[in-house]
């Protein structure tokens, strides 16, 4: 073995994420009902571990939701599972809080293909993560949080020093200590797990615990953005029969109005709910409530108060 993978294979022997555990050397002979009963004892303490993290993880919200409300973006920059979660996070927002495409964008080593295939080579590249975010031409008002399960992942690490460079916020999310990722970075979240039930097997507890961080990370930046209305998806797009149901309950939990009413203000609004509620509540026309949320900047309860409500 050359020097490069001896280094590599105690790199790895030595995070928290890949320990061996012997105890669990023999779970292939337990019945299947046991072997669930472990891994849900796992799960059940990842939300523990993320609790431990909660002053950094809302600093660090606090810092996105400042430069989005500016027009920044907020990118997720992970490999493999890590950056499928980030994919998974950035493409949800659109059809929750309305948001641009644009807005939140997930980029994983090796491209969309690596969405459903393994890339080879692709997470260990630091460079590729730099083109990656040049073609997205960032800026200052730009957050880039790089995801790695390990925090040593050469395409997250990557990610976080180029956007530092630049002058973009960084966070670095790992479920390491002393992390090269989090040190990287201007926040640094760890949430630390312990070792997985499966050795090194990271889209166990180092998933959920990513997944629940960057759930985190992007409903209460939209939250601070006014996407909701207490906790209400204010901002929803009604892009199908599903969601069109969902627009008129939210209208009528937010307003009490009659479902003649919340039909009315929603045609007038052109579907929009945030007008809607504006609407009713204020007793303002379409028109006016649309004028009253640009001036408010998208807040219907600042809208709400400009109204004199």
């Amino acid at each position: 073995m050359t020097s490069a993978p001896r280094r590599l294979q105690a790199e790895l022997a030595a995070l928290t994420t890949e320990a061996f555990r012997p105890e669990l050397a023999e779970i292939d002979r337990l019945p299947t009902l046991d072997i669930a009963r472990l891994m849900n004892g796992e799960d059940a303490g990842v939300p523990a571990a993320v609790s431990a993290r909660l002053p950094e993880i809302a600093a660090a919200i606090d810092a996105v939701a400042e430069r989005m409300a500016r027009g920044g973006r907020l990118v997720y920059a992970g490999a493999g599972t890590a950056g499928r979660l980030g994919v998974l996070d950035a493409s949800e927002c659109p059809p929750t809080f309305n948001t641009d495409p644009a807005q939140v964008v997930g980029l994983i080593a090796g491209g969309p293909e690596a969405m459903v295939t393994s890339v080879e080579g692709a997470e260990d590249s630091r460079e590729l993560a730099g083109r990656d975010l040049d073609a997205l031409k960032l800026t200052p008002d730009d957050t880039v949080v790089g995801v790695s399960a390990s925090g040593r992942t050469p395409y997250a690490v990557g990610a976080v020093e180029h956007a530092r460079a630049l002058g973009a916020l960084t966070i670095g999310l790992a479920c390491n200590e002393h992390s090269a990722l989090a040190a990287a970075a201007e926040h640094g979240i760890e949430v630390v797990v312990g070792p997985e039930l499966i050795t090194g097997s990271t889209r166990l507890k180092a998933g959920t615990a990513q997944k629940l961080v960057l759930n985190m990370l992007s409903t209460i930046t939209m939250i601070r953005l006014g996407k909701t209305y207490g906790n209400l998806m204010v901002d929803v797009r009604a892009s199908n029969e599903k969601l069109r149901a969902r627009s008129r309950r939210i209208v009528a939990l937010a307003t009490g109005a009659s479902d003649e009413e919340i039909e009315r203000a929603l045609t007038e609004s052109g579907g929009a709910v945030k007008c809607a509620i504006l609407t009713v509540l204020a007793g303002v026309d379409g028109p006016t409530a649309a004028r009253l949320l640009e001036e408010s900047g998208g807040h219907l309860r600042a809208a709400l108060a400009i109204a004199g409500t």
